[in-house]
C-alpha cells in the first residue's frame, strides 16, 4: 500500500491511502496528540466523508483490534503445517488476577504445556515477552499450543 503523508501546517499531519473501493482512509495525527480517523467521499477521494476524533487511548485500542488479528493469522498460518498446534489471543481483562502481574506468575508453560509468543499492546507487538514482561489491562496475548494446552490457557487466563 501507497501511504501518502501530507503535513498539515498548525494542525499536524495527514497519513492515508486508497483502498480497493475508491475512497482514501486514514488519520490526521494532531500536534496536542489526538487523532482523527477519516474517510473520503466516493466521488471525490480529497473531500472528507466522515471524520471521528479519537482520543490517544482510542486510536491504540483501534491499532490493537486492527493488528491482532493479522499477527495471530501470520502466526496460524506459520503452525498450519505443525499437525495439532494452533494459535489463539486471550485478553488481559482489567482488574483481572494478572493485571499488574509479570508473565512468570502466571506459570502458563508449565501448568498448561502452551506459550506466550507475543503481546499486543496499544497496537504494538512485543514478541517472545521475558519472564519479567508485567501485563496491563487490554493487552491481548498471543499463546502457542495443542487444543488442550489452549483450552487450559483460556482458563487459566480467562478465570484469572
Amino acid at each position: 500500500m501507497n501511504v501518502e503523508v501530507t503535513p498539515l501546517p498548525g494542525i499536524g499531519t495527514r497519513q492515508d491511502f486508497m483502498i480497493r473501493a475508491g475512497r482514501r482512509i486514514g488519520v490526521i495525527t494532531h500536534r496536542d496528540g489526538k487523532f482523527e480517523l477519516i474517510v473520503s467521499h466516493l466521488d471525490d477521494p480529497d473531500d472528507c466523508a466522515a471524520s471521528i476524533a479519537l482520543t490517544p487511548a482510542e486510536a491504540s485500542t483501534l491499532a490493537g483490534l486492527l493488528g491482532s488479528p493479522q499477527l495471530v493469522a501470520h502466526l496460524q498460518e506459520q503452525h498450519r503445517e505443525v499437525a495439532g498446534i494452533s494459535t489463539k489471543q486471550f485478553p488481559v481483562v482489567p482488574g483481572s488476577r494478572f493485571d499488574g502481574s509479570p508473565l512468570a506468575e502466571t506459570e502458563l508453560r508449565t501448568r498448561t504445556g502452551a506459550s506466550i509468543v507475543a503481546v499486543v499492546r496499544r497496537g504494538s507487538v512485543h514478541p517472545s515477552p521475558r519472564p519479567d514482561f508485567v501485563f496491563e489491562g487490554g493487552d491481548l496475548v498471543v499463546v502457542v499450543g495443542t487444543a488442550d494446552g489452549l483450552g487450559a490457557a483460556a482458563e487459566l487466563l480467562g478465570g484469572g
